[in-house]
C-alpha cells in the first residue's frame, strides 16, 4: 500500500468527521466541505494519485457538471 492510498484513507475519515460536525452545528458549508474531502480521498485511495491530482480532478468534474441537477428537471 503506497503513501497516497494511506493519505486517501485519512482524508476520507477526516471528511466524514467534518460532515458530521457540520450537520451537528447546522453549518452546511462545513458539511459540503466534508463530503468533498471524502470524495477526493476516495479518488486518491482508489487510483493511488497525489492529493493535488485528486483535488484537481474533483474540481474539474464539479466545474463541468455545475448545472447538472438544473438540467435534469
Amino acid at each position: 500500500m503506497n503513501r497516497d492510498r494511506i493519505v486517501g484513507n485519512w482524508k476520507q475519515f477526516r471528511g466524514k468527521w467534518q460532515e458530521v460536525w457540520g450537520s451537528l452545528t447546522n453549518d452546511p458549508q462545513r458539511e459540503f466541505a466534508g463530503r468533498r474531502d471524502q470524495i477526493a480521498g476516495r479518488i486518491q485511495e482508489r487510483y493511488g494519485i497525489s492529493k493535488e491530482q485528486a483535488a484537481r480532478q474533483l474540481k474539474e468534474f464539479l466545474d463541468r457538471n455545475r448545472n447538472w441537477n438544473l438540467s435534469n428537471r
